[in-house]
């Protein structure tokens, strides 16, 4: 394990680098603004620095910039990228190419998920699905957690503040310009992301994770005993 105090939060320098792994000036300059301005990607670096050592499963894992994120910060000890859009599939594992060992990215779906155990992520995943697969992928994420792996899961969550009607904005203005293929289906609470973790006995542990966004989203932990 590392000291999560002393990971690095990546300077423009490294998070250029990264950007211009990516082919076309779209996607680097999406992945350069992401990883300048969503706070997710140190969070998710500092939880597993103070975690066991396992390779990390990526569900909805776009073009695998948390898995570049944490290869650059010496935290993977192995990755598996899953989403079902190839396009964002094949930008991945081109950047990810230059990189020794790359990362493994794959085409699929959450509702077939590979086995695995280790640590898993499920960032920006759960609104785009119906209330009862929501539930269903967290018990299929959690089963695929290694003694002592973490489920971290960053999401908006639904509540009456101006965050989550911005959040509502956003999406719906993504969804018309054709920029995501799937719109929001149903926003979870957080008693929705944390009773279905907690009646299979982890811990759950939620907490803001707005950054610089005016988005309404959290970071829910989920441990495996062990």
């Amino acid at each position: 394990m590392h000291d999560p105090d002393a990971v690095p939060l990546l300077d423009r320098t490294a998070r250029r680098a990264i950007a211009h792994r990516y082919a076309g000036r779209f996607d680097r300059g999406y992945a350069q603004g992401k990883l300048a301005g969503d706070p997710v990607y140190a969070a998710v670096a500092r939880m597993l620095a103070a975690a066991p050592p396992l390779p990390l499963l990526d569900i909805g894992c776009g073009m695998g910039l948390l898995g570049q994120y944490l290869h650059a910060c010496g935290l993977l000890h192995g990755y598996l990228g899953i989403d079902f859009d190839a396009r964002r599939i094949d930008a991945g594992r081109a950047a990810a190419s230059a990189l020794s060992p790359p990362l493994q990215l794959q085409c699929g779906d959450a509702a077939e998920l590979p086995a695995f155990r280790g640590h898993v992520a499920l960032l920006d995943m759960l609104h785009y699905l119906p209330a009862p697969r929501q539930a269903a992928l967290l018990r299929e994420a959690a089963a695929r957690l290694a003694p002592g792996g973490l489920l971290l899961i960053r999401n908006v969550l639904r509540e009456a503040n101006w965050r989550f009607h911005a959040t509502r904005a956003e999406e719906w203005f993504l969804r018309v310009s054709g920029q995501m293929r799937v719109g929001a289906q149903h926003y979870p609470d957080a008693d929705e992301i944390r009773a279905p973790l907690a009646a299979l006995g982890l811990a759950v542990a939620i907490r803001p994770l707005y950054g610089r966004t005016p988005f309404n989203s959290y970071l829910a932990v989920a441990r495996q005993p062990g």
